[in-house]
């Protein structure tokens, strides 16, 4: 207990551990797997930090944001500890010099994004390193109970066994008791291993100052203004607002910008920089921001629009006082923006139309004989108008239901260009390896500067030794001799059901039922929004309610700094809407989309054009510019949906 502690302050320079902190290490030093439940900005992170830097292998650490891998590689190297990330925004450069780290033992932590796991070459790199332990940020993400289920953390579990890594540590801030059990029983951790600290933060003050429409902008002025010099964050759901609250405020004198994922990326580093280092006073952002965002003196986290959960509310207002001092977390919202965060859940249900066409995709790969399903996800979900995230929902659907099991992925295509000539190369190998790897030269076309691998003009001898060639084509480029590209990445399933099976009739109710899987998962989200309103207007404490939620009972029944315990309680309004559908014109506003639809299109995909959903189809057709496009962005997706029924 007392080394770990002064390592603590040699490495960290920390005199003491923070709640929790000391228990989740302890447990992994133990060789047991752990999961730490702590409030944001409580130290989840230096729970894998310090483990790694004692384990004997590599770290590997899974965190869903590029932000969040960024601001603890600088955390990271600022200790001097041995980091790495492998991503996208790597040049191949700093990719093959990583690498090279990599296999010789020189990193202890290396953080990756979970979609990594389909990169071929880089599982193929995996198996030549031993790894002490996974670690899982943000991993209510492998929940389905959880408010931002990501389909491809279910796949983790596989992953650790599949390379064998005997620890896995959980990380996150917004865990239900659902949530708790479901992460319990997928990584088989036992829940005395799960260190809970609860999410009450008795700095945080919680107010509930709902507006009406006109005086909402009025009222965060005001807000500002009375708290000139502070470091804030006003939460809003569309990117424009966020463009037209930031003009306001500049326009009256104060310190603000705003930031969303449709800026540039070094447009969004510098506003960030501009923040953390107080250059600027207030950012006025979509949820795009906060991710990655260590500043210990936020004094004001405010929401201007409603939070789409309960657990997003809480990640958001956890990034107020992490230094531990009083700090405001005020609402501003009404319930006008309920429309949009409904409309957004919307968008994300396949058509029954949509999933049935994936289901014959597959049928037809059995009628041809073939037990094996490859994809292009990208492809699929231009065919079947399913967008990407839930198509990988679906997909996941279809593996819990036997019909589908992932094998692998792979890339479709690998072009590289010679950094030393055939002969060059060559000259380094002997025997049947030189001869192996000419071969796989000649087999790949030259165009210009940049060959094209083709393994079918292998020979017959090498032509299914893919993983072999993949490996060879790796090992030249990560020793200069090539600059190697890889492309389209390609899905392989494989189809569990036989053909005899896969009739129209299962089909038929198999689509049923995925449709009613979606529709329920609808109903769940569109319930979480009426969660969240409720909790707003609840007439107990709302930090004794926000605890229970995450099933914390150890927080007061009244703080004492919360509007209720103020002596106000909430009723969010919301103006009324005329029946503003009743005098349009159905031809008017849609007569260009349907004039320039190649099919005729579904009353779903004419209703998300007229709300502003995206879809895959839409996106095909470029409908932004359209007539009619958007028109209806404030309207109840259902209203407008049955309006277009009846006018079809």
């Amino acid at each position: 207990m007392v080394e770990i502690r002064s390592d603590l302050k040699e490495l960290f320079g920390f005199d003491n551990f923070q709640t929790g902190q000391e228990k989740v290490i302890n447990n992994i030093l133990k060789n047991e797997s752990s999961a730490a439940i702590f409030p944001t900005g409580s130290g989840k992170s230096l729970c894998y930090q310090f483990t790694a830097i004692k384990l004997p292998y590599l770290t590997l650490v899974v965190s869903p944001l590029l932000a969040l891998i960024q601001d603890q590689m600088r955390f990271l190297k600022g200790k001097g500890i041995a980091a790495a990330r492998i991503d996208s925004t790597l040049t191949i450069e700093e990719s093959r010099a990583t690498m090279q780290a990599l296999r010789n033992n020189e990193i202890k932590i290396l953080m990756i994004s979970v979609e990594r796991f389909k990169n071929e070459r880089f599982r193929n790199f995996l198996n030549d390193v031993k790894i002490s332990m996974l670690v899982i940020d943000e991993a209510h993400c492998i929940s389905e109970w959880g408010h931002n289920f990501r389909p491809d953390y279910l796949k983790l579990p596989d992953y650790k066994n599949e390379y064998k890594i005997p620890l896995v540590m959980l990380l996150t801030a917004t865990a239900t008791p659902n949530v708790v059990e479901d992460m319990s029983r997928k990584f088989n951790i036992p829940k005395s291993n799960f260190v809970i600290t609860g999410s009450y933060r008795k700095n945080l003050e919680i107010l509930i100052d709902s507006q009406e429409k006109k005086n909402i902008g009025k009222r965060l002025l005001s807000i500002l203004e009375e708290s000139k010099d502070e470091s804030s964050i006003i939460y809003v759901t569309l990117q424009k607002t966020a463009e037209v609250i930031s003009k306001f405020a500049l326009e009256k004198g104060l310190s603000i910008c705003h930031y969303h994922a449709g800026l540039k990326t070094d447009e969004r580093q510098e506003i960030q920089e501009n923040f953390m280092s107080g250059k600027v006073d207030s950012v006025v952002a979509t949820i795009a921001f906060g991710m990655g965002i260590d500043k210990s003196n936020i004094r004001n986290v405010i929401h201007y629009n409603l939070p789409k959960s309960i657990e997003s509310y809480c990640q958001e207002i956890g990034r107020a006082g992490r230094d531990g001092k009083p700090s405001k977390c005020i609402l501003l919202a009404n319930r006008e923006n309920q429309v949009i965060l409904e409309n957004f859940i919307y968008g994300d249900t396949p058509e029954k139309n949509g999933i049935l066409i994936v289901l014959k995709l597959i049928q037809e790969e059995l009628l041809k004989g073939n037990d094996q399903w490859e994809i292009l996800p990208l492809s699929l979900s231009s065919k079947c108008n399913i967008r990407s995230l839930p198509l990988k929902t679906l997909l996941v659907y279809l593996e819990l239901k036997g019909v589908i099991k992932s094998l692998y992925s792979y890339y479709a295509e690998y072009r590289f260009m010679n950094l030393k000539t055939d002969a060059e190369i060559l000259s380094d190998f002997e025997g049947e390896r030189k001869e192996f790897l000419k071969q796989v030269l000649q087999a790949s076309h030259l165009a210009k500067t940049w060959r094209t691998l083709n393994l079918d003009t292998l020979p017959p001898v090498y032509r299914n030794e893919r993983k072999r060639v993949v490996k060879a084509l790796d090992y030249l480029h990560e020793n200069e001799m090539i600059q190697l590209e890889s492309k389209k990445t390609t899905e392989v399933y494989q189809v569990l059901l036989t053909k005899d099976q896969f009739t129209d009739e299962i089909l038929e109710k198999l689509s049923d039922d995925l449709s009613c899987d979606f529709l329920q998962k609808e109903k769940e989200e569109i319930q979480r929004i009426e969660t969240v309103i409720s909790f707003f207007e609840h007439k107990n404490c709302i930090n004794h309610e926000l605890a229970n939620y995450f099933g914390d009972g150890n927080a007061p029944k009244r703080c004492g700094h919360c509007s209720v315990c103020h002596g106000k309680t909430s009723k969010l309004p919301c103006t009324e809407r005329n029946d503003l559908l009743a005098n349009e014109n159905y031809k008017s506003l849609t007569n260009e989309l349907i004039q320039k639809a190649k099919e005729k299109l579904s009353p779903a995909t004419i209703t998300k054009f007229l709300c502003g959903i995206s879809s895959p189809t839409l996106s095909k057709m470029r409908t932004r510019k359209f007539s009619g496009s958007a028109i209806f962005e404030e309207l109840p997706f259902k209203d407008v949906k049955a309006w277009v029924e009846s006018n079809s």
